[in-house]
């Protein structure tokens, strides 16, 4: 009788649809628990926030929401199924991608190569499967228009791209295979300020056409900025949830630190 006052309370996160539930997630390394009893949501079309210091958690729960590591106990539910991943490739078949810090990209490879990484289009000529470069370059310019993405050319090789532009190319890789959650760990770290203004429009792009957005972020500025919901994790746990429009930074910090309870 009182248990949903209580979680209305402590998340602020109003009913409606949900795309992605973690329901008492642990994991424990040997005798570290990284991950005790965490649960949150995400919903569609919103970009969620998810802070915390170094060591809370962040990146471990991300990790299960992603197929790497695989939670002790608890559950994640996606897009209305229960999960059982068992390897990144499980994840981004069931429409989860992850833009990783260090994005994932080949240097030497072009942007279109990078696109269709392990991707691949391939034209069968009886018993032989060939690359189908041509019909792959269309898609990539496709991909990188319908986002906007500031490249020179996706014949240009990413070793020659700015910082900016190589997190736009991880993001328009990220969100241009039926997609329907990506996750972004620190996108704008090493990014300068006119950079980072343009992968924060990326950002509002994907979430405007449709796209579950969780962003890992230790800037809050920019997660006032960006987020509709933020969880905050510390010491293995969530400790709360807040809607953005209804919180302050000094209310996150306060519960990043424990100076206030969820």
């Amino acid at each position: 009788m009182t248990e949903q006052p209580q979680v209305a309370e402590q998340t602020g996160q109003p009913s409606g649809d949900v795309l992605l539930s973690c329901d008492d997630v642990s994991l424990s390394f040997g005798n570290v628990r990284a991950l005790v009893d965490v649960s949150l949501t995400l919903r569609p079309g919103e970009i969620t926030a998810l802070v915390g210091d170094n060591g809370a958690g962040k990146s471990t729960l991300v990790r299960c929401i992603s197929g790497i590591h695989r939670p002790d106990s608890g559950t994640i539910t996606f897009d209305g199924r229960r999960t059982d991943f068992h390897s990144p490739e499980d994840a981004r078949e069931a429409g989860i991608e992850t833009v990783h810090q260090n994005l994932a990209l080949v240097e030497d490879l072009t942007v279109w190569q990078n696109l269709f990484l392990n991707r691949e289009i391939v034209r069968r000529l009886g018993p032989v499967g060939l690359l189908d470069r041509r019909a792959m370059q269309s898609r990539a310019r496709e991909m990188v228009s319908a986002l906007a993405v500031n490249v020179p050319a996706v014949g240009s090789r990413v070793r020659r791209l700015s910082g900016g532009q190589r997190q736009a190319v991880a993001i328009c890789r990220a969100a241009g295979f039926s997609s329907k959650l990506v996750i972004m760990d620190e996108p704008t770290a090493a990014l300068g300020v006119q950079e980072t203004a343009r992968v924060e429009e990326l950002v509002f792009r994907l979430r405007d056409e449709g796209h579950a957005v969780l962003i890992i972020s230790h800037n809050f500025a920019q997660v006032m900025r960006l987020s509709q919901q933020v969880w905050v994790m510390r010491a293995g746990r969530c400790v709360g949830g807040r809607r953005t429009a209804e919180t302050t930074g000094e209310e996150i910090v306060g519960l990043v630190t424990g100076a206030i309870g969820s």
